[in-house]
């Protein structure tokens, strides 16, 4: 799994450079998410977005809530300077480099916490979500997207499939992408750290990785540089790696329609109350 240290450096920068191409991977995510957000999101007052990336989520919100201030919380000095950019003109909008757990308690009591895809890579995340919920406000509203099962979003398997096999799903809770993608784990998790209320809905949504002139290409560069693939083409040999991108090729034509190609991502929509103080 990607460590702290290569957020803040070299995974951060390239997930900079392609903040566009991610966020229109994941635009299905964030209609579902917003839309959840936008059903509970407090008229004022001081949200939190963890593991902001490029500030999208954190950009919906305060456009939605003007009278809400949002600070977006990430790793990477990278991404955060396109949050910034992407902030300028947003009086409501902060952003912050660090550790959320570290962040949450300065700016507490909090009245809303959002994430997208960004709390499934805690080490012990009974003790993350507990933290998250001591810097709120009893009753305060916690919305975040995450992956559902690894078999369950096409693209995972199909890449998986084009480089060479996936990595072994271990039983139990392991932080990575797919780490809160069991129902009755995280239900129990959050329970145990005193969330309240506890919901998950369950959406498959486009997860667009190419258009353009040249769909197929484009979403080669883009499984070159984020995502399962980016590893296995970085480290080939370069008799390797041609062979490698021929077979993504191969998968990538046949699913071109309208000039774009779409896979589908399983996800998770949890809401959740924050409970009294123990």
């Amino acid at each position: 799994m990607t460590g702290r240290s290569e957020w803040q450096s070299r995974v951060g920068r390239v997930w900079a450079q392609e903040w566009r191409r991610t966020d229109r991977a994941l635009a299905g995510v964030a209609e579902r998410l917003d839309a959840a957000i936008a059903a509970v999101a407090p008229r004022s007052g001081y949200a939190v977005d963890i593991g902001c990336g490029a500030g999208s989520t954190t950009l919906a919100l305060a456009a939605a809530r003007p009278d809400l201030r949002v600070t977006g919380i990430d790793l990477s000095p990278d991404l955060l300077g396109t949050a910034r950019e992407r902030g300028e003109g947003h009086g409501n909008v902060a952003f912050v480099q660090g550790d959320a757990l570290a962040v949450l308690p300065t700016l507490a009591p909090l009245d809303m916490i959002v994430s997208r895809h960004g709390v499934m890579f805690f080490d012990d995340p009974a003790m993350a979500f507990a933290r998250m919920r001591a810097a709120m406000r009893p009753g305060a509203p916690l919305v975040f997207s995450c992956f559902r099962a690894r078999a369950e979003n096409d693209w995972a398997v199909a890449l998986d499939a084009a480089v060479g096999g996936g990595p072994t799903v271990a039983a139990g809770y392991a932080p990575g992408p797919f780490g809160l993608a069991d129902r009755a784990f995280t239900q129990d998790m959050l329970g145990r750290a005193g969330w309240a209320d506890i919901r998950a809905a369950a959406y498959d949504v486009a997860y667009r990785v190419g258009d353009g002139d040249d769909a197929v290409e484009d979403a080669l560069g883009f499984f070159a540089r984020i995502g399962p693939a980016a590893t296995p083409l970085a480290n080939a040999a370069p008799a390797e790696r041609y062979a490698l991108e021929a077979r993504l090729r191969s998968l990538l034509h046949p699913r071109v329609v309208d000039g774009a190609i779409d896979f589908t991502a399983a996800i998770w929509i949890w809401t959740a109350t924050a409970g009294e103080a123990a």
